[in-house]
């Protein structure tokens, strides 16, 4: 089943990822001179030789014209930021110090959306038995939000072992990403109508999560028919005890494929590649066979499906602000990005503490800005095993806790873009993209490995991330 594969915590949609995401994942969760203004190397840890770079940016980075050679794109629409809280995420077992520095930072503009799995992910089963609730890990995931600020997102995925064949009581780890039977489709939609009502702090509903179980190998295409009837059942039974809730779907890896490939399209194509017919015939299907819907929901990464990542990571992004496009000339509801997946050239390493990894992660969250996107969640914000960044290193260690080379770029990100009012540009003779506020702070990212020479200055390092306080109008 080489398409709809058995997927692993983090769920992206390149099979390389397997070599990252192991079974552990399933197993219980518990829970120009223009710019004199001031700037430092985002992320920057306490090690003097990122130091070293931090100043070599500031000094460099402050004499770059942001006008000459530049374009720029004001964002047409609000973009929120958040995250996805996932199996280890600042649970209450973890280091108190290490627990206490990552809530600083999602309280601290980490996220405007934090969203939480009604079953795995960092939460266990809410129904071993039907109508014998277990609400504890849910709880506490709800009180991380709640504590630190944030606007509540609750992925209704996954389902109990009941609802898919299992017996009542046990919990299989190994079948989390079974969809439940058509038969258990109406018991589903009364589980999640029992987690809304029980947290009205809840404002947005996801339904499903990537259409894990639905897929039919024999047609080699998604069961966007039974998708779309557990999806109708769950907008009508959660509407019906919170018509405040907003709902959305399908939530479908938005894969690409060489162009050559006998499932890409032609519809949507770039330097990128192409993207698979398949999921798109799920949005086609699901617009116009829901019985109503809030937003649109997706994800992606910026690789082919063949787990080559496209070089430089600017063209990879611009595969997400290609979905986009299309999805606005299919529907007007907003675009909620679930998971995107930033990967990085070949031969380069990428990580939570990888520079090339948080550079990757802006080029990914200036297509959504440029595109229209109404919301894009960072999946995983605690240091993990996979090659994507993170917010804050892994918690579960006494030093943990601590920010990344993402983390003061996106702190910066967060309030802006959901104001609305950010110009996204891009250096027309250099790999450099940016970010510009009103009120002439900017964000500056060097979206390659190759130095920028600054004219009279040291060079704006590889995958360098710099920040500006404030400049002159037009610079």
């Amino acid at each position: 089943m080489p398409f709809a594969r058995i997927r692993r915590e983090g769920s992206r949609p390149a099979p390389r990822r397997t070599s990252r995401r192991g079974p552990v994942a399933l197993v219980v969760p518990v829970l120009g001179a223009l710019l004199a203004a001031t700037l430092v190397l985002a992320g920057c840890t306490s090690s003097t030789g990122t130091d070293a770079q931090a100043t070599k940016a500031d000094d460099s980075a402050s004499y770059l014209d942001l006008g000459q050679g530049w374009s720029w794109q004001r964002q047409p629409t609000r973009t929120e930021l958040g995250v996805t809280h996932t199996q280890d995420s600042l649970d209450p077992n973890e280091p108190d110090a290490a627990r206490g520095r990552g809530e600083d930072i999602l309280r601290n503009d980490g996220a405007i959306w934090q969203n939480i799995h009604l079953m795995g992910f960092g939460t266990v089963n809410p129904e071993p038995v039907e109508g014998d609730f277990d609400w504890a890990s849910l709880d506490t995931r709800m009180k991380l939000v709640k504590d630190t600020g944030g606007r509540t997102a609750l992925t209704l995925c996954c389902s109990p072992d009941w609802m898919k064949g299992g017996s009542q009581g046990e919990t299989d780890w190994s079948k989390l990403e079974r969809a439940p039977l058509p038969q258990y489709f109406d018991a589903f939609a009364k589980l999640s109508a029992e987690a809304v009502q029980r947290y009205p702090q809840v404002e947005r509903v996801l339904v499903w999560n990537e259409l894990k179980g639905f897929y039919h190998e024999d047609e080699n295409r998604w069961d966007y028919e039974g998708y779309t009837e557990l999806y109708n059942k769950v907008y009508t039974a959660v509407k019906a005890v919170r018509p405040d809730v907003q709902v959305g779907g399908p939530y479908p890896v938005m894969t690409s494929l060489a162009a050559d490939d006998h499932n890409a399209t032609t519809e949507v194509t770039g330097t990128w590649g192409a993207l698979d017919e398949r999921p798109m015939d799920v949005i086609d299907y699901w617009l116009e066979h829901n019985v109503g819907a809030d937003f649109v929901t997706v994800d992606a990464s910026t690789s082919i499906r063949s787990g080559d990542a496209v070089d430089p990571v600017s063209v990879g992004a611009e595969k997400l602000a290609a979905i986009d496009t299309w999805l606005r000339g299919k529907t007007q509801l907003p675009i909620w990005w679930a998971e995107f997946y930033s990967d990085v050239p070949p031969g380069v390493v990428g990580g939570p503490q990888s520079q090339a990894s948080a550079a990757s992660a802006l080029a990914s969250v200036a297509a959504f800005a440029k595109s229209g996107a109404a919301a894009a969640l960072l999946w995983g914000p605690q240091g993990h095993s996979l090659e994507y960044s993170a917010l804050w290193t892994d918690s579960t260690k006494d030093d943990g806790g601590q920010p990344t080379p993402l983390t003061r770029a996106w702190q910066w990100l967060v309030p802006r873009l959901a104001e609305g009012n950010v110009e996204i540009g891009s250096s027309q003779t250099s790999p450099l993209i940016g970010f510009r506020a009103p009120d002439g702070s900017a964000l500056i990212v060097n979206v390659s490995s190759r130095p920028v020479p600054v004219p009279g200055h040291d060079a704006l390092e590889g995958w360098a991330i710099a920040e500006r306080s404030g400049a002159t109008s037009g610079s």
